[in-house]
């Protein structure tokens, strides 16, 4: 017997576009998230980069603000710079619920995966702290780690990483060393599932890198064999 569950995907699909149709959230036309032209325009992170915090300057050697820099994290990469269309489009998924642009951005994380390979088996979104997640009620990391999932077939693994400290957003820091300092702490690991494990750490933009290496700095603790992070953008 021939499966329907496809079909009445497709069905589905077709019928909430009807209902609720999609726009561009630079130009506004309809038919998707981000549309063809506007992607097109995306201001990507070509190379040279740092090769710690995948920062784009004129040359492939450590920059200024990684040379010093005892990071636990083995990397962090990012496809765009955070500005224009991508600004946009993760405001609107991050403060404005819309959470339908998961999947367009995870498509632009599994894209850059194919053509920059990242070593991992598992991949793992940075938390929220839960009464953060209250306030939002999602967490735009755990969206895009889930789709990135679904694309790729690599399993994920949403629990063992907890942000047990609430603290103050690293967007109110004034500057690298506080971004740092500001992060100490505030992540545990509540198990050992991701012992012995290669894992690829995903949120939505990094600036300095200090709250993806803080949790890198807990999953090697607990026996993780690697850490990368990956981003959708980065501040420049």
């Amino acid at each position: 017997m021939v499966s329907v569950l496809p079909q009445l995907k497709e069905l589905k699909g077709v019928a909430l576009d009807f209902l609720f149709p999609r726009f561009c959230v630079g130009c506004g036309k309809e038919g998707d998230f981000i549309c063809d032209a506007c992607q097109a325009s995306l201001a990507r992170i070509e190379a040279p980069i740092c090769p710690q915090c995948g920062k784009p300057q004129t040359n492939s050697m450590l920059c200024s603000n990684c040379i010093d820099w005892k990071a636990d994290i083995d990397a962090i990469r990012s496809p765009f710079r955070f500005e224009g269309v991508i600004r946009k489009a993760v405001h609107e998924f991050k403060y404005r619920n819309l959470r339908a642009v998961a999947g367009q951005l995870a498509h632009f994380l599994g894209d850059y995966l194919t053509d920059n390979p990242i070593p991992y088996d598992i991949i793992v979104p940075v938390p929220l702290h839960r009464k953060r997640l209250k306030e939002r009620g999602y967490n735009q990391a755990g969206l895009l780690a889930n789709e990135l999932s679904k694309l790729t077939g690599i399993p994920i693994d949403d629990t063992s990483l907890i942000r047990c400290i609430y603290n103050t957003q690293q967007a109110k820091t004034r500057n690298v060393e506080e971004r740092r300092q500001n992060v100490i702490g505030i992540f545990s690991c509540l198990n050992e599932d991701l012992f012995e494990k290669k894992v690829l750490l995903i949120d939505d933009v990094t600036t300095s890198g200090a709250t993806l290496n803080a949790c890198a700095a807990v999953l090697k603790k607990t026996g993780a064999t690697s850490v990368w992070g990956l981003t959708l953008a980065r501040e420049i």
